[in-house]
């Protein structure tokens, strides 16, 4: 059973209103668009994922904090590698500060804390850009496409009027043209639905994974770096004798 008019889909759009065109193409533009931030998201995420993941294991395994920063700076494209280059960065500067060693010790926890928290955020905003465009596709396409469906609707009871013969095969044309906007719509949202989730899946992984290595930093910075903690009864209120190379 044929259910296109004769001369295919083609033929059906192509004697379509002019809103109704306007429409179709809006979302045609969405579409293309939407599909290109996913295939670009999906290989730029899965990169970034493949290499936070090799970083949290260099990380683990390595014997210091110094190693391990060395070991991920190889691969300046990671997302660690500039997490842990600002890190090192702001250690530095509060390590040659002119305090006092007690007050370091007091400030270099939650100066650390706070410049991997925001270097986390950074690179999240990055990973995520453009997937608020995916959200819109989603949650707009459907609405505009029945908009495209309302204002065809529109035009073929007009005709209906101006004919003044309400026979189906009348109206039937200009009704099946004005629905191919929404169908085009739901084609847009589905995928642009589905992969805006997904893509959001991959993300909340990737930023478990930047925090788990900012814990390890933390941790590797407390238990190797001397003058972070009090010191013992042997030492007085000596210089450090331990820093981070990178």
């Amino acid at each position: 059973m044929d259910f296109l008019p004769e001369g295919g889909i083609f033929a059906m759009l192509a004697s379509a209103s002019i809103v109704v065109k306007s429409v179709m193409c809006l979302l045609a533009g969405m579409s293309l668009w939407s599909w290109t931030i996913i295939f670009s998201k999906l290989i730029s995420l899965g990169r970034a994922r493949a290499l936070v993941l090799k970083g949290n294991r260099i990380m683990e395994d390595a014997d210091s904090l110094s190693s391990g920063l060395t070991a991920i700076s190889k691969t300046p494209s990671s997302p660690l590698n500039r997490i842990g280059s600002a890190a090192v960065k702001e250690y530095r500067i509060l390590e040659k500060s002119a305090v006092s060693p007690s007050h370091k010790r007091r400030l270099i926890k939650d100066t650390l804390r706070r410049i991997l928290r925001q270097r986390v955020s950074s690179e999240m905003k990055g990973l995520s850009s453009s997937l608020s465009f995916l959200a819109t596709c989603a949650n707009g396409a459907p609405f505009i496409g029945l908009f495209g469906t309302v204002w065809g609707i529109m035009n073929s009871f007009h005709a209906i009027g101006t004919a003044k013969s309400a026979a189906l095969s009348a109206v039937a044309p200009g009704i099946s043209e004005a629905l191919v906007a929404t169908a085009i719509g739901l084609a847009v949202a589905i995928p642009a639905t589905i992969s805006y989730n997904f893509l959001l899946g991959v993300l909340g992984g990737i930023e478990t994974e930047m925090v788990n290595f900012a814990g390890v930093f933390l941790n590797r910075v407390e238990r190797e770096v001397s003058w972070v903690e009090p010191p013992s009864k042997s030492h007085g209120d000596d210089e450090d004798d331990t820093s981070i190379e990178v």
